[in-house]
Formats: C-alpha cells, sequence, structure tokens
C-alpha cells in the first residue's frame, strides 16, 4: 500500500524544521555562532594537569584581587576547578555560589567540596536563560571558558546583571580569537570586540581588559551607570 504525498505546504515546514535543527544558532548583535555546551562527560577535561600551565588559573585570581570575605560566583562551575580557588580566596566568612546547569557536574563539585572540607560554596543547578541567583547579592560573577556557550546569552547576561550589587563586577574570560595560533576551535574563542558588543548590549560598562594571562582575555564588566 503506497502512503499518501505530504501536501507541498506541509513538506516545506518539515524541512524548514529540519534544517533549523542543523543550523547553528547565532548571536543577534553580533552573529557569533553559539558554541555547543560540553557535557558532564567532558570533566577530565577541565581537570587536565596541562590546563594550569595554559591557563594559570592563580594569576587569574590574584590580578581580579577578590577580597576575604567577599559573596562571589562561579558561572559554569563544571567540576569546580575555579570553585575551589574562589572558595579559598575569599575564606571561611565568604561565599561562593558556584552554578552548572547540569546536575552531574554538581554532584562532582560536591565530592571534591566535601574531600578538601570546604564549607562556604552553595551549589546552584540554573537555567539556560537564568542562573538562580540572589538578586543584588554578589561582589563578582566569574565566566571562565564559559559565556560562548550560552544558548541565551542575553537573558542569563540580564539576570546576571540583577545578582550583581551595585559595584559588583561581571568578569569573563574566554580564549583569544584574535590568536590564530591558540588550538582551541573557533566558536570556542571571542575576540574582545565581540564580548564588548554583547555584553554592553546587556547594561554593562567595559571597564578593563587583562592580557596577562597565556592564551585568555580577561575581560571586567561593571553595571552601566543610568543617568
Amino acid at each position: 500500500m503506497k502512503r499518501p504525498l505530504l501536501g507541498g505546504s506541509l513538506l516545506a515546514l518539515l524541512l524548514a524544521g529540519a534544517i533549523a535543527a542543523q543550523t547553528p544558532a547565532t548571536h543577534p548583535i553580533t552573529g557569533r555562532q553559539l558554541a555547543p555546551v560540553m557535557g558532564y562527560q567532558g570533566a577530565p577535561w577541565l581537570e587536565r594537569p596541562e590546563r594550569i600551565e595554559e591557563e594559570d588559573p592563580d594569576l587569574a585570581i590574584s590580578i581580579l584581587k577578590i577580597p576575604k570575605g567577599a559573596t562571589v560566583a562561579d558561572i559554569g562551575a563544571g567540576s569546580g576547578f575555579m570553585t575551589i580557588r574562589m572558595a579559598e580566596r575569599v575564606g571561611p566568612s565568604g561565599r561562593v555560589f558556584a552554578n552548572d546547569l547540569q546536575p552531574q557536574m554538581l554532584e562532582l563539585l560536591r565530592r571534591r567540596l566535601a574531600d578538601r572540607r570546604l564549607t562556604n560554596v552553595t551549589l546552584v543547578q540554573g537555567d539556560v536563560n537564568d542562573p538562580k541567583l540572589p538578586a543584588a547579592s554578589i561582589d563578582l560573577e566569574l565566566l571562565v571558558d564559559v559565556y560562548h556557550e550560552f544558548s541565551q546569552p542575553q537573558a542569563m547576561l540580564q539576570r546576571l546583571r540583577e545578582a550583581l550589587k551595585p559595584d559588583g563586577r561581571l568578569v569573563l574570560l574566554e580564549y583569544r580569537k584574535e590568536d590564530p595560533s591558540i588550538p582551541i576551535r573557533p566558536e570556542h574563542k571571542m575576540s574582545v570586540a565581540e564580548v564588548r558588543l554583547e555584553v554592553e548590549h546587556e547594561g554593562f560598562t567595559l571597564s578593563k581588559v587583562d592580557e596577562a594571562l597565556p592564551r585568555q582575555h580577561i575581560l571586567i564588566f561593571t553595571i552601566r551607570a543610568v543617568h
């Protein structure tokens, strides 16, 4: 028995849906291709020994001059590579909100925190459009190789802005797209110009760019003053 042929309009809709599913999403401001989120199966890559040399995380923390007792957030914390350092930096009187989309990543981090007996970290499972942080409570939000993977970057930036204290800082570390020698796929790199256009559009001001790290920009934003 022959199957009935699809009508032209229905066939067109199905084809359009299939093409959309295969086409990478892009940012509406810059046209940048949004990178896919790395799954929890990639956690060992986050903890690779050579990451210390490639990214120099301790130098990054030092440059940011995070004070003892600060309330900070590690957005896209993963297995906790930066969370642990931030928790040690702010000390027992401080607080780290470790945010991630994937419960499996948060479970890995929970185990690491228990092993190290760190009690100043709060685990937060966020959504693709909301980090689920308390309003006006964060001194510094750190996004390390994370922002370029946001599937809804504009909504996330708006919620991140709401979670910052008025004098808080939003900090992005991103691999330099301007340097073709850095062995990272292009969609996992960002240029200063791209970051500035996208983030400033959501109510921030780029206050500093630091290029002291081996492969990454440090881009520090503050909330744009409303006159």
